[in-house]
């Protein structure tokens, strides 16, 4: 099914029977058609496996749109980027920039701390993610959130692609992030590059980039 893009602020889905579309609460715009539209408990199974999403021990509320229509959704008048999902790997990103998704796809809450240890909870730590995030998997296509617009840059085998953590705002695919510890004394009393911090991603798939250092 996916999304189509209306502008770079408001995204449309098709919803039909079995096409049921999840997203956040207060991102529905307009719709039309005989659309309905239902609240989705944290921890309930069913569309989307668990929908209310923990994220830094906070819950994101989720809404199930079902029925026969259109919708339009966006949210505080951030960007909206579309990522599609081929089934090569998952979708990893921040709860809190997820504003939609089809109800399809499989969704798991992440501890950070399991995909890398004490690595991987500092990282979310520093790119504002708290020690949890989302990951989507199947096929299908997601609505992301960001400041300014997103770019694309391709993770490769044997190439590492770095970027700024407040800058991050999704990966998909087989890719593997790491944080790298630059610190010195400059930088801990404000005469360094600002740059201490990096995000070091591996392996094969697409990481979008926000043109801003803002968190949602």
């Amino acid at each position: 099914m996916g999304f189509t893009e209306i502008n770079h602020k408001v995204v449309a889905a098709d919803v039909a029977p079995g096409r049921e579309v999840l997203a956040r609460r207060g991102a529905m715009l307009a719709y039309t058609g005989s659309v309905g539209f239902a609240p989705v408990h944290a921890g309930a199974g069913g569309l989307g496996g668990m929908a209310g999403r923990m994220m830094a021990g906070e819950q994101v509320p989720m809404m199930v749109a079902q029925g026969t229509g259109t919708v339009y959704y966006g949210h505080r008048g951030l960007h909206v980027t579309v990522v599609e999902l081929d089934g090569s790997g998952p979708l990893t990103v921040e709860a809190d920039r997820l504003v939609a998704h089809d109800a399809h796809l499989q969704s798991a809450v992440v501890f950070l701390g399991s995909q890398g240890g004490i690595r991987g909870a500092v990282r979310g730590a520093v790119s504002g993610q708290g020690l949890f995030t989302t990951q989507l998997h199947g096929v299908g296509a997601a609505a992301v959130l960001s400041h300014g617009g997103t770019i694309a840059l391709d993770v490769r085998p044997g190439v590492t692609t770095t970027v700024d953590p407040q800058a991050f705002v999704a990966h998909v695919g087989q890719v593997t992030a790491d944080i790298s510890l630059n610190a010195s004394w400059r930088d801990a009393v404000g005469r360094g590059s600002g740059e201490a911090v990096q995000l070091k991603l591996t392996g094969h798939g697409t990481v979008f980039v926000q043109a801003s250092e803002q968190k949602i």
